[in-house]
């Protein structure tokens, strides 16, 4: 039987926390140079967290695990000189993630601090753009999203590629052509980093390819939002594919049967205000990674199975803004295909969630609640009766100044 947290202790956290969380603000800004062409500004992005899930504690791991935890902790600068060169940097500390998208760890898995972003953007044109350093690589549109701005609680927690993080090192072209209405983008990564006794076959670039057309208001930045809250009027249909060769073997004890990596997906995203009746959102995706198969072979890398391997599926979500109240309700729901996760042949993971977002501040200052269910369709495989369904409760507050 599902355990659901007593709606009054959820309530009552929610209020006490925007009680306590006063107001925020843009970050602060400097302006040096001639004429004041050159600025920076520092940001700190905090989303706080109180989760709880069905399972996870106890000594059969029946009980709920309860929890507070900050699902991002940031500090990121901004600068530019001119309208030609600016800079991104961003750090994140990240502490104690007990809780994973599909099971709790029983250890501390310790703290993190690491250089998240660290790009150089130059606009020799708005048809031809360049980055350059660590950032988004070009494959999904929900990646590409910020992260402090999606519709639901938070990404998808299964489109991320293989062998790297949501970022990847390297450098981009990109530009929007037709009064913005196509966009373009190209890149070459780093992709798997290969060091000496790795089990990857070689050392290649990643490349990837993506486009999209906006038919409304244009999106025409490098990265994209879940929401525009009303304030545009957006319709975007996007394809990408990515590739690299020789990235792992089909047996790493022999060194043998190399494999290649692609990947490609599109999706679609409409947001449309109405007058009086309030704003609708509808977003979608389908994904497929690619690794030739390399989780059938006699002994594969580690890596081409689990949550990053071998998949593929799609996401839906839709969101309702109110028109005289910073209310937001949504819902989404995902349906992904792993080739082998947690060693079971054929997963299928259906994960449905709800909930709603207030702006106290716009995306500023937000309230979140979400509950979402983790369903598995059983393959086939040595640790099948391991497996569980479960429910997660969250509660986020997100302050940015």
């Amino acid at each position: 039987m599902l355990k659901m947290p007593k709606i009054s202790t959820v309530a009552g956290t929610m209020l006490g926390i925007a009680l306590m969380a006063g107001t925020a603000f843009a970050g602060p800004k400097m302006t040096f140079g001639p004429n004041d062409e050159g600025a920076l500004q520092l940001d700190y992005k905090g989303q706080f967290q109180m989760t709880f899930r069905d399972l996870g504690s106890g000594d059969n791991n029946e009980d709920t695990t309860m929890n507070f935890n900050f699902r991002r902790n940031r500090l990121a600068l901004m600068g530019k000189y001119g309208d030609m060169m600016s800079i991104y940097v961003q750090t994140e500390y990240t502490d104690d993630q007990n809780l994973t998208p599909l099971d709790v760890s029983p250890t501390n898995r310790g703290s993190e601090f690491q250089l998240l972003d660290a790009v150089v953007r130059f606009k020799i044109d708005n048809a031809f753009r360049v980055n350059v350093g660590k950032f988004k690589y070009n494959l999904s549109r929900e990646n590409l999203e910020a992260c402090e701005m999606p519709l639901t609680l938070d990404r998808s927690l299964f489109i991320r590629a293989p062998f790297t993080t949501t970022r990847d090192t390297g450098v981009a072209v990109w530009g929007n052509l037709f009064n913005d209405m196509f966009q373009y983008r190209l890149d070459a990564m780093e992709g798997r980093k290969a060091v000496s006794g790795d089990t990857a076959p070689a050392s290649k670039f990643r490349y990837s390819a993506r486009a999209h057309v906006t038919l409304l208001d244009p999106e025409n930045d490098y990265g994209y939002k879940g929401t525009y809250l009303g304030k545009k009027k957006v319709a975007t249909f996007g394809a990408a594919y990515q590739f690299e060769p020789d990235v792992a073997y089909g047996n790493t004890v022999l060194k043998s049967d190399k494999k290649d990596y692609k990947a490609w997906t599109f999706d679609a995203f409409v947001e449309y205000p109405v007058e009086a009746l309030g704003t609708f959102t509808v977003s979608g995706a389908y994904e497929k990674i690619d690794l030739d198969d390399a989780y059938l072979g006699d002994n594969p890398d580690v890596d081409v199975t689990g949550i990053n391997g071998e998949k593929n599926g799609y996401y839906l979500k839709a969101g309702y803004m109110l028109p005289n109240l910073p209310l937001q309700l949504f819902v989404r729901h995902e349906n992904w295909k792993f080739a082998n996760l947690n060693g079971i042949y054929d997963q299928r993971i259906f994960w449905t969630g709800g909930g709603v977002n207030y702006y106290l501040r716009d995306q500023n200052l937000k309230l979140t609640f979400e509950a979402n269910s983790t369903g598995f369709r059983r393959g086939s495989g040595t640790q099948a009766d391991r497996t569980e369904d479960f429910m997660t409760y969250v509660t986020q507050l997100q302050v940015i100044f």
